[in-house]
């Protein structure tokens, strides 16, 4: 539990490192792949930090491998604190990366990754990736807080 928190904390130092220096430089859909890439590897263990810490007090008994599993055991341990809106952001962050995509106005400003997920278009830019940053520091500070309340 505690360990999969610290491997959280340290895949959220290598997003912020992505977001403020190397997506500010480069300014590629590559980058921007890549900092959603350590996005979900920090949801992973954020989530794996909960679970492991609601089977410490018996609230689950096994928990799953796959990933919509997970959501679920957690929307369903945890549904007191609506954990809900960080679940879908991760399952959408999934959904992008698995989604064929496009670019747009590359090493500028505005530069967006364009994906088809099902029927629906979805644009990410530095903006948007800027406010997942921020909702996945407060999904790492909600764990804390939850685990620390023992």
């Amino acid at each position: 539990m505690e360990e999969a928190l610290e491997d959280a904390k340290e895949e959220i130092k290598r997003v912020d490192h992505l977001f403020y220096v190397s997506l500010k430089y480069t300014r590629t859909v590559d980058m921007m792949r890549r900092l959603i890439e350590r996005l979900i590897s920090t949801f992973d263990y954020g989530m794996l930090s909960l679970l492991k810490y609601a089977q410490k007090k018996k609230k689950v008994k096994d928990i799953p491998n796959i990933p919509i599993q997970k959501c679920e055991l957690l929307n369903e341990v945890y549904s007191d604190v609506n954990i809900e809106k960080y679940t879908d952001m991760y399952l959408l962050w999934r959904k992008l990366m698995k989604a064929p995509y496009t670019k747009k106005e590359e090493y500028r400003r505005h530069v967006t990754m364009i994906s088809q997920v099902g029927e629906e278009i979805i644009e990410t830019n530095i903006d948007s990736l800027n406010e997942d940053y921020n909702k996945a520091v407060k999904f790492i500070s909600f764990i804390q807080e939850t685990i620390s309340k023992k």
